[in-house]
């Protein structure tokens, strides 16, 4: 029997569009991009081509979309740099922030940066009135808030909109990780005002070891990565042509094809959702499930017994791909630091499933029966 793939949160398959992109740009443009002969100008232009593509789908500038090789160095990128360019001096952020973001700040609040904490209610929803009160502490330095736009692991949606606003009104930087929602959600940084936005090419299908950072032009920063003038002088290294190249293209088809997907994406999430509670007693879900949440996350907390504590194990013995929480955490047995602050001491068995279009509502029947059958007998 097949498996069943319900882990896309953590990464996607690459569509087979995006594959025959990257291909046929591997066989057309062997050029560097940085030298000045026909083969480099022609990788360059494509290059730029795909910038142009991508800052349109999000009405930003050309000039304002850099190319990385991931989220995490993106999200370090737009943060060090507003520390070390900007006389950023305090940092806003949530304890459920995606370790990209939440080492980076630990590590920023050892160099002597001012780090405050926003609070958070038991579905990971951002307190806007504690938000505001630390925006208007008197005295305060130069503040930067960083507020991922979906929560990896429990899917809880920040109103982004509001924040941005209210950011913009405060005076403060703002920075988001949209890591999760690039291409699922429309995002629109010339009506939303934001600083610093990030994304990562496999979360949309597109090739892993490729992502970009959105910084707005008012933000003047210096290179984030020294060694050459590559991107526009921000990051210094060889671009890697094929997989930007292919980020944009995925972007692109993903965002052409996002409300059908979407639809179709809900009805397999309410499908698992009413069946686990139709068919597992005392079940629980984290974060805003019946809200503002993210429509490929779903994470279950499972009654804690003697039958849960392996269920991760034996759903992937079952031919079911799930995770217990972030993909960047897998190694190690470490427990959620996103549920151990939102649910401290919590004994209960969290699984999370992430939904794609590529799934279907026979693989989702096959779960719900799977899931039975290990919890229930």
């Amino acid at each position: 029997m097949d498996r069943i793939y319900l882990d896309h949160a953590a990464t996607t398959p690459i569509d087979p569009e995006v594959v025959d992109i990257m291909a046929e740009t591997m066989r057309t443009y062997p050029g560097n991009p940085s030298s000045i002969h026909r083969e480099g100008r022609t990788a360059r232009a494509r290059i730029e081509e795909a910038r142009k593509e991508i800052a349109e789908l999000l009405n930003a500038s050309i000039g304002e979309i850099f190319f990385t090789s991931c989220g995490t160095e993106s999200n370090n990128m737009a943060l060090k740099c507003a520390v070390r360019d900007l006389g950023v001096k305090r940092i806003i952020s949530a304890r459920t922030e995606h370790h990209a973001v939440l080492h980076t700040v630990q590590r920023l609040e050892g160099e002597g940066v001012e780090v405050a904490f926003v609070k958070q209610d038991s579905r990971g929803q951002i307190d806007l009135n504690h938000l505001s009160g630390l925006l208007d502490n008197p005295g305060s330095p130069k503040t930067l808030v960083s507020l991922m736009h979906a929560n990896n692991e429990i899917g809880t949606m920040l109103p982004l909109a509001g924040v941005a606003q209210l950011c913009a009104e405060k005076g403060a930087l703002f920075h988001t990780d949209t890591v999760q929602t690039m291409g699922y959600f429309p995002i629109d940084v010339d009506k939303t005002p934001i600083s610093f936005l990030t994304g990562s090419a496999h979360k949309f299908y597109g090739p892993k070891g490729v992502g970009f950072v959105y910084i707005n032009g008012d933000n003047l920063i210096k290179p984030f990565i020294d060694g050459g003038a590559q991107e526009r002088n921000m990051r210094g290294g060889t671009e890697n042509l094929y997989g930007i190249v292919g980020m944009a293209t995925a972007l692109k088809k993903k965002m052409e094809e996002r409300e059908k997907q979407e639809k179709y994406i809900r009805t397999l999430r309410d499908q698992l959702l009413r069946g686990l509670q139709e068919r597992i007693p005392g079940i629980a879900f984290n974060g805003d499930a019946f809200g503002e949440s993210h429509y490929k996350i779903l994470s279950v907390s499972f009654p804690a017994s003697a039958k849960s504590d392996m269920l991760l194990l034996n759903f992937d013995i079952q031919g079911i791909s799930v995770s217990g929480g972030s993909a960047c955490s897998s190694g190690a047995d470490a427990g959620s630091h996103v549920l151990d602050a939102l649910k401290p001491g919590d004994p209960a068995t969290t699984i999370r499933f992430s939904f794609s279009h590529h799934n279907t509502a026979q693989e989702i029947e096959r779960v719900l029966e799977v899931t039975e059958k290990l919890l229930v007998g």
